[in-house]
């Protein structure tokens, strides 16, 4: 191989990461568990891949009264696809791993660059009670 094919082709995956463009998404709200603010609950912000494993964007945890406020970005070609999933405990015994719920985020609120112009508002959600879709998670 010549070295200016070589240096082309170690050049490339740069390249391809430099035409992706940064996109943003940030989100807000409470979650309530049996009336109760739901404290300590993990949520994280992913863009769904079809191809790849999801991207983690954003990761943090419900305050005290069970708030959240999260934002995040991601390089991608195409429109990333933002969701949140939610894993916790409430309302479920003594079961192994955490329930998981995903909630996916209009593309509305997608912004351009690594600041979202917009915020999702989640709203108040009561984790007690089964969702459609929902999962276990043993490794979040």
């Amino acid at each position: 191989m010549q070295k200016s094919t070589a240096l082309i082709l170690l050049a490339l995956p740069t390249v391809i990461l430099a035409l992706g463009r940064t996109q943003s998404v940030g989100v807000k709200g409470q979650l309530i568990c049996e009336d109760k603010p739901a404290a300590g609950v993990k949520v994280k912000i992913y863009d769904e891949d079809k191809l790849s494993p999801d991207e983690l964007m954003a990761s943090g945890k419900t305050d005290s009264s069970g708030h959240f406020d999260l934002s995040g970005s991601a390089d991608e070609f195409t429109s990333i696809e933002p969701k949140i999933n939610i894993y916790h405990d409430c309302d479920d015994g003594i079961k192994p791993c955490q329930r998981k719920i995903t909630v996916y985020i209009p593309s509305k609120y997608i912004s351009s660059g690594k600041d979202p112009k917009k915020i999702f508002d989640f709203g108040t959600l009561q984790l007690a009670g089964k969702f459609s879709g929902e999962t276990r998670d043993c490794i979040n």
